[in-house]
């Protein structure tokens, strides 16, 4: 067993201690809370489980639930599926591949909020403004003040945003196929659908696992899209789970049910990407 030197320790130490003081801490004591009626000031009663009880009862709550899984499972299917096509597209031999590829993960870079305001601004002007100009009428009225519509224009931010990152993980990926399992397979007669179903996408199904996981936890937890686009609204059409936690426990009063809430969220989005993991590789193993 190597014998770590007293620095190694005293370079990890304060990492540590920042992580535990800034992290584990609040979260330990937003579990506490989560037992208590705690407003977010002033003195409070431990009162069990009621808050966990009242979560489930609660139509507001169950909608937000609903309307995040509904977000999550659209936008991880749209980025991977888009990323997929373009990591594929990027990485046969054209011109400007590089700056392709740089072209393509600006987005990522970008900030968040600001890429809300800028697209709030297109959907509320620019696109209505073009529409009447060409006769399109479903596009005239801005989308985000519909609440049947509102959460399409959240998805189509969301996934272009999000398809950069996926898009050079699965060029990694793709870079570790050997070309000469193409070059047999093009001989053998395997048109393009047939070396994607069974080379590609085969010996990259652990690019896909990963991109799967983060995909769905990072939309489980979209909050900046939302806060930047309609703030949850038109009404609460598009209030996901974390901007109504954010909303009720710093603002509404509800400090400690809002804590509950985002227990039960935590262990929701722990217990979906373990299942995750299983069920793809699993798959991996069977391809």
């Amino acid at each position: 067993m190597v014998k770590q030197s007293k620095t190694y320790y005293w370079m990890v130490l304060p990492a540590f201690l920042i992580f535990f003081v800034f992290h584990t801490v609040p979260v330990f004591q937003g579990m506490i809370y989560s037992f208590t009626n705690y407003k977010g000031y002033g003195d409070f009663n431990f009162v069990g489980l009621k808050n966990y009880v009242n979560l489930f009862q609660d139509q507001r709550i169950l909608a937000s639930y609903g309307f995040t899984f509904k977000f999550a499972i659209v936008s991880t299917l749209l980025v991977n599926i888009i990323s997929l096509a373009i990591a594929i597209g990027l990485n046969a031999k054209i011109k400007f591949q590089n700056t392709l590829r740089a072209v393509f993960f600006v987005p990522n870079i970008l900030s968040v909020l600001i890429v809300g305001f800028i697209f709030n601004y297109l959907f509320a002007f620019f696109i209505p403004q073009i529409a009447e100009k060409l006769g399109i009428t479903s596009l005239t009225q801005n989308i985000l003040g519909n609440p049947d519509l509102a959460w399409v224009g959240i998805v189509i931010v969301a996934v272009w945003q999000a398809v950069a990152f996926n898009t050079i993980l699965y060029l990694a990926g793709l870079q570790t196929i050997p070309t000469e399992l193409y070059e047999a397979a093009s001989l053998d007669g395997a048109g393009k659908w047939k070396s994607f179903k069974h080379i590609t996408f085969p010996l990259i199904a652990s690019f896909f696992t990963i991109n799967m996981v983060l995909a769905m936890k990072n939309f489980l937890m979209v909050f900046d899209h939302i806060i930047a686009m309609t703030n949850g609204g038109p009404g609460q059409s598009t209030e996901a789970i974390s901007v109504l936690i954010y909303k009720g426990g710093f603002s509404g009063g509800e400090f400690a049910y809002q804590a509950a809430n985002s227990v039960v969220y935590f262990i929701l989005i722990v217990v979906i990407s373990i299942l995750q993991i299983k069920f793809l590789q699993k798959r991996e193993v069977d391809m």
